[in-house]
């Protein structure tokens, strides 16, 4: 059973990662806050009915509650039977000092891309409007231009209207900030792996299990 970590900017492909590791361990617990705050949303939990009276006022969600939304789905029978990979969690260092408290940690995989390939990723991708498949127009293309590979439709770049540069400089710089102390305090609890992940699919079975130390 592992305890996992995925660390990196936007854009440094912590779903693709997380489905390599899944394939190497296929009964470990793939968790992002994303989903656990849809979760607590939807079925309108104490701590979802706490968070949402802070989006409704445009203010970001507190630490603490975001802590206790991860403390719950840490302790479920699944987590505690199959181990998880950790998504988006923690942001912040006091977000990393209350994981600590919650469970033990294996590694924190830092996911690493340069940053040109990171504008390329995010800045270039869009959808086919038919069936949803994601291609990106520098590193992704459909086979033939403007016709879907899965189903045939017509497909057109767009740019989603908040994968715009300024913006997206500005989320890869708030990124850095909080991510410096995290990186440190792992790397001081000597569990912290770089991982080169500028093409995680190339890495074979071999390659995932020497990552994950088994």
């Amino acid at each position: 059973m592992k305890k996992l970590i995925l660390f990196g900017p936007p854009g440094a492909g912590k779903g693709t990662f997380s489905s390599q590791i899944r394939k190497v361990l296929p009964d470990i617990i793939h968790i992002s806050t994303g989903d656990i705050f849809r979760e607590n949303l939807k079925n309108e939990t104490p701590l979802g009915l706490k968070a949402k009276g802070y989006m409704d006022k445009g203010e970001l969600v507190p630490d603490d509650v975001t802590i206790e939304m991860v403390r719950d789905r840490l302790t479920r029978e699944d987590v505690k039977a199959e181990g998880f990979i950790l998504d988006g969690f923690p942001r912040t260092i006091s977000q990393a000092k209350a994981l600590t408290n919650i469970t033990e940690v294996d590694l924190l995989l830092l996911l690493e891309v340069p940053r040109d390939l990171i504008m390329k990723r995010i800045l270039g991708r869009y959808a086919c409007p038919n069936c949803n498949k994601l291609y990106n127009k520098y590193t992704l293309p459909p086979k033939v231009e403007g016709i879907c590979d899965a189903c045939g439709s017509e497909i057109k770049f767009e740019q989603r209207s908040d994968d715009n540069e300024e913006t997206l400089k500005n989320r890869l710089d708030a990124y850095e900030k909080n991510a410096k102390p995290i990186i440190k305090y792992y790397k001081k609890m000597g569990i912290l792996k770089k991982v080169n992940a500028e093409n995680t699919l190339k890495f074979t079975e071999k390659d995932i299990k020497e990552i994950l130390n088994i």
